[in-house]
């Protein structure tokens, strides 16, 4: 027997993004069919062009680009961004396709309530391309990890993976699609 729950209150997030946010679709419809619980509060890009911030204002969700190649250091940058993030009072903070690497300072400031949407099954994988390396390393299966965000790279705490078979006649493109 299914259990039902109520749900009195959505969890206010704030989801960055650099791309093109299909991550962040998947959270938009899951949020509007009411799979999860969440009120999407602003998605924020360090790109100006990344089509996910078009997804955000599609769905009437305030979009912001803060340009991290208009600060002089990680440093300078961070710290604008946790002040932005900070203005819509998440009680989460979703990473679905930002590729910045966030210095200690920021992940202290969100511990326990920031987490990573990562395309591999951690701890493999872990950093940049993985799609590539996983064919690469004939791996039998691939898929995508949510984690909490700590200061190790890909290292925090798994909360959920979803596993995808590998075929033989896969290509970066079609693995990273399915």
């Amino acid at each position: 027997m299914k259990q039902e729950y109520a749900v009195t209150k959505k969890l206010a997030v704030v989801v960055l993004i650099s791309g093109g946010g299909s991550n962040l679709q998947a959270i938009i419809n899951a949020m509007h069919h009411h799979d999860l619980p969440i009120e999407i509060r602003a998605v924020i890009s360090n790109k100006g062009t990344a089509y996910g911030l078009e997804r955000a204002r599609r769905a009437n969700i305030p979009a912001h680009t803060l340009n991290h190649t208009d600060f002089p250091d990680r440093i300078s940058y961070s710290r604008a961004l946790q002040e932005l993030i900070d203005n819509f009072k998440p009680e989460l903070v979703v990473l679905a396709g930002f590729m910045r690497i966030l210095p200690k300072a920021f992940v202290d400031h969100y511990m326990g309530r920031m987490l990573n949407i990562h395309p591999s099954l951690l701890p493999e994988f872990s950093g940049l391309h993985t799609h590539q390396r996983a064919l690469k390393a004939n791996a039998p299966e691939h898929g995508a990890s949510v984690h909490f965000v700590t200061n190790e790279l890909d290292g925090g705490p798994l909360i959920i993976q979803a596993h995808v078979p590998v075929h033989k006649e896969d290509t970066v493109e079609t693995l990273a699609e399915r």
